[in-house]
């Protein structure tokens, strides 16, 4: 019998996984309930989120709780503990394209005196790999890990515009433009359709106080071995010493420059 049981496993698809263990995936489920905007829960909360009993939401927290990767509040909600940002630095780390990248993306933070960003897209959020940071920008509070809507950075919009329109449109929804933005932001995809494809045929693309008033951006793609963008690059800058002309002047062919340069040392 036991070795009727291990042909059977070795005959099995490579691409179809043999065994899933339910409670992990509920515990997996709950963890990525927690983001930067919603970084506390309570119990009840997290079941109806998750779409869960509340006697297993409650035993699945216990165990997180126990092992470290939740913290229980005064208050009565969890936050992530200690064990879970340690795992997520260390995925981070591991990242072949941040290491490739990080001395380029230095080099380009010396020379300009702004703040430079490494993302790739997550669903319809651009998720930050690298940041190093002018201490003069406004957004102070985003870092590595942060992610923010896609519709309305300069990597996020690069990184769209270079999906298929099924992906684009499974992705970016109505909950995908948050009410709260800068000024001259678009508030539904049909709107930034014609932007996408500007972008997408000049290679890079800006942000003008879309995200948040006074900041602007420009970003540049980083390309696979097959060609494809696998993240994006950009500076960041305060909108009064910058205006769109003279990012374009002089920001853009730099950006562009190292995001060239880091696309060519390896394949991803």
């Amino acid at each position: 019998m036991p070795r009727t049981r291990q042909s059977e496993t070795a005959e099995a698809p490579a691409d179809k996984p043999e065994y899933r263990v339910e409670a992990l995936a509920k515990g997996l489920r709950i963890l990525s309930l927690f983001t930067e905007q919603r970084p506390t829960w309570r119990v009840t909360d997290l079941a109806t989120a998750a779409g869960l009993p509340m006697p297993t939401v409650y035993r699945v927290v216990m165990t997180l709780t126990a092992e470290g990767y939740l913290d229980h509040l005064p208050g009565g909600e969890y936050r992530p503990g200690v064990r879970t940002l340690t795992l997520g630095g260390a995925a981070l780390r591991s990242l072949d394209l941040v290491a490739l990248a990080t001395p380029r993306l230095q080099r380009l933070a010396e020379a300009t005196g702004e703040t430079v960003n490494l993302a790739v897209l997550n669903g319809d959020r651009v998720l930050y790999l690298v940041r190093l940071r002018n201490s003069d920008l406004v957004t102070a509070n985003i870092q590595v890990g942060s992610t923010l809507p896609a519709v309305h950075t300069s990597i996020g919009k690069l990184l769209l515009a270079h999906l298929d329109e099924d992906d684009l449109a499974a992705r970016i929804t109505e909950a995908s433009f948050p009410a709260q933005h800068g000024p001259n932001a678009k508030v539904s995809l049909d709107e930034l359709r014609g932007e996408l494809a500007q972008i997408r045929e000049q290679g890079w693309a800006m942000q003008d106080e879309e995200l948040a008033h006074g900041l602007r951006s420009v970003a540049g793609p980083i390309t696979g071995a097959g060609g494809g963008v696998v993240a994006g690059v950009n500076l960041a800058v305060p909108a009064r010493d910058w205006s769109t002309q003279r990012i374009v002047r002089e920001l853009k062919p730099v950006v562009l420059a190292a995001c060239d340069e880091i696309s060519r040392l390896s394949a991803f």
